[in-house]
C-alpha cells in the first residue's frame, strides 16, 4: 500500500528566506561565540600562570591566521548583538510583516559587516 501523505519541506523544494539564513546563522555565531569565550578565559588564566606559558599565546596572535581569527570573531560578535536585538523588538510584537522581515534581516547582516569594518579600522588608528 502506497503513503499518499504529502512530503515535508526539505532542501530539494524549499526557497531560502533572509529569515531562515539569519536563523540559523544566529545560532552558528552563538556556538561560535561560546567556543571563542571559552578560548578566551583559557588565554586569560594563561596570564595568571607566568611568562612563558603568555609566550605561546603572544606569538599565535602575531600570525597572519590570529588576525583572521580575531577579525571573524569580531563579525561573529557583532552578527549575535544584531540579531539579538532584532529578537528583543520581534518579542515585543513588532516587525512581524514580511517586507520588515526582509529589511530587518539585511540590517542584520549588512550592519554585522559594517560595524565589523568599523571596529577594524578603529582598532588600526589606536594601535
Amino acid at each position: 500500500m502506497e503513503n499518499k501523505s504529502p512530503l515535508s519541506p526539505h532542501i530539494q523544494i524549499y526557497r531560502w528566506h533572509i529569515s531562515s539564513l539569519v536563523s540559523i546563522s544566529h545560532r552558528i555565531t552563538g556556538i561560535i561565540n561560546i567556543v571563542a569565550i571559552t578560548l578566551i578565559c583559557i588565554w586569560i588564566s594563561f596570564l595568571t600562570l607566568g611568562e612563558t606559558n603568555y609566550d605561546l599565546i603572544e606569538f599565535f596572535f602575531k600570525s597572519i591566521l590570529a588576525k583572521f581569527f580575531v577579525l571573524g570573531l569580531t563579525w561573529s560578535f557583532s552578527f549575535q548583538i544584531l540579531s539579538e536585538i532584532r529578537h528583543l523588538i520581534m518579542d515585543m510584537g513588532y516587525g512581524y510583516e514580511l517586507k520588515t522581515t526582509r529589511i530587518s534581516g539585511l540590517v542584520v547582516i549588512f550592519g554585522s559587516f559594517i560595524i565589523t569594518i568599523l571596529i577594524y579600522m578603529l582598532g588600526k588608528f589606536f594601535f
